[in-house]
C-alpha cells in the first residue's frame, strides 16, 4: 500500500476529530502487523471494501474514548447503543472519505459494529495490515487497513 493511500485514511481520521470540541488528535506512525491476531480495543466498527481494492478497514477504540467522543459531539446519552453507533460512524466516515478520494468504484459496506474481541473480522492470513495509531485526549485507538489491489 502506498504512502498516499495511507495518507487518505489518516486525513479521514483527522477530519473526523476536527468536528469534536477537543480537536487535538494525534496520529502515530503506521506500522505493519500480521493478521493472526487483529489489533482491537473494546469496540470496533468494520467496513468491507470492494472495487479496485478489496479487504477491510476498521476503527477500534476503548469504551472510555467513545464515551468522551459522544460527549464532545454534544451527545449526553452514552449508552451501549450510542457507543456502538459512534464506533460505526467513525469507521464509516473514514472509509467514506477514502471513497471520495478513490472514486465511485471504491465500494464500502455499511459498518458492522462489535463489542469485545472480534470473531467476525476475517483478515487474509497471507496479507499484513497497516495499523494507524490514534491518540485523542489521554486515550489510544487505531484504524486498521487490510486492502489489496483487486488486480492482484
Amino acid at each position: 500500500m502506498s504512502e498516499e493511500t495511507l495518507k487518505v485514511f489518516i486525513d479521514g481520521v483527522v477530519n473526523y476529530f476536527r468536528h469534536t470540541s477537543d480537536k487535538d488528535v494525534k496520529v502515530g506512525s503506521p506500522y505493519l502487523v500480521e493478521n493472526t491476531h487483529p489489533t482491537v480495543f473494546d469496540y470496533t466498527g468494520i467496513i468491507g471494501v470492494s472495487g479496485p481494492y478489496k479487504g477491510t478497514v476498521y476503527f477500534t477504540a476503548p469504551k472510555i474514548l467513545l464515551k468522551h467522543l459522544l460527549l464532545s459531539l454534544g451527545e449526553h446519552e452514552t449508552s451501549n447503543e450510542n457507543i456502538l453507533d459512534i464506533v460505526g460512524e467513525v469507521a464509516n466516515t473514514i472509509s467514506g472519505n477514502a471513497r471520495s478520494e478513490f472514486g465511485q468504484e471504491f465500494m464500502i459496506s455499511v459498518p458492522v459494529m462489535i463489542e469485545g474481541p472480534p470473531t467476525s473480522i476475517q483478515m487474509p492470513q497471507e496479507l499484513r495490515s497497516y495499523v494507524i495509531p490514534i491518540y485523542w485526549k489521554a486515550y489510544s485507538a487505531a484504524v486498521v487497513i487490510c486492502l489489496e489491489s483487486s488486480s492482484s
